[in-house]
């Protein structure tokens, strides 16, 4: 369980100062494709979906490196985001023939499902890291160290992308089957959520327990055993508990008009299976 008072001494000017100087420069570099390493952001891409754990101990080097923990490129955020936008608009051709409507799902996917989100997700991971889960110092002669909040985005953003590519590329390729009607299809949509949602909360918890200052980073681990208890029972009760842990994907284009992940809405009704574009 997690402590009720918070712990530590205030952060120091000089880390304050260094972490207030090193985001401005990150958005200006967001507008430089130049100078982004792009073949190392798609490196990091394919680890997090097979290795996560060498993605983490180049994030230790970085630290040795740039003395800061979160990356100073923002490529991976610029690509995801490019990601985003063509599936949302791979969805769109499948399912919309709307383009004022396909416009407002990209600025959804885009902007609620990842950037805001992932802000607020960073933001209350920071928190919670910072006041309840940091060592205590053994002597004040030890420097003290605070997770940077741009370095819990950056957690974020890693563990996002393994989930877009279940919920949203592979999801998409699945839709011929998963649209059917019937237990299994929910069944299987339901299973793909949940081991998304497991594993986005694993790598979540990969990116803190890096971390030596922190302690107790378990704590993030905890989310994937209500995800598995919860996913068999909503599948099941799919009706009767419609938003528990998210609404099935496939079954929500035809017999909800939306879904959770992805959120799309059909502008008619179809008795079929959709044929991809």
């Amino acid at each position: 369980m997690l402590p009720t008072t918070s712990r530590g001494r205030a952060p120091s000017s000089s880390t304050s100062r260094a972490n207030s100087s090193t985001f401005p420069q990150y958005l200006r570099r967001i507008i430089k494709w130049q100078q982004m390493d792009i073949e190392y952001t798609f490196w990091q891409m394919l680890n997090l979906c097979t290795s996560p754990k060498v993605v983490y101990q180049h994030t230790k080097y970085h630290k040795q490196t740039k003395n800061q923990w979160a990356r100073d490129d923002p490529a991976f955020i610029v690509i995801c985001s490019l990601l985003l936008v063509v599936a949302a608009l791979a969805y769109c051709a499948a399912y919309d023939h709307s383009a004022g409507h396909a416009v407002f799902v990209v600025i959804s996917i885009l902007f609620f499902h990842f950037l805001i989100s992932g802000a607020g997700l960073a933001t209350f991971c920071w928190f919670l890291t910072n006041a309840y889960l940091r060592e205590e110092a053994p002597n004040s002669h030890v420097v003290e160290q605070r997770v940077e909040w741009l370095y819990a985005f950056d957690v974020h953003c890693n563990s996002f992308f393994p989930m877009f590519v279940m919920l949203y590329v592979i999801h998409y390729f699945l839709s011929p089957l998963l649209v059917a009607h019937g237990f299994m299809p929910a069944l299987l949509s339901n299973l793909l959520f949940m081991v998304a949602a497991s594993y986005y909360h694993y790598l979540n918890f990969l990116g803190y327990d890096v971390l030596p200052f922190l302690e107790r980073t378990t704590f993030f681990l905890y989310p994937i055993g209500v995800v598995i208890v919860l996913s068999p029972i909503y599948s099941v009760n799919r009706n009767e508990i419609p938003n528990l842990i998210g609404r099935n994907q496939a079954s929500g284009l035809q017999d909800q008009h939306h879904s959770t992940v992805p959120f799309f809405h059909k502008t008619e009704r179809q008795n079929t299976p959709i044929q991809l574009l």
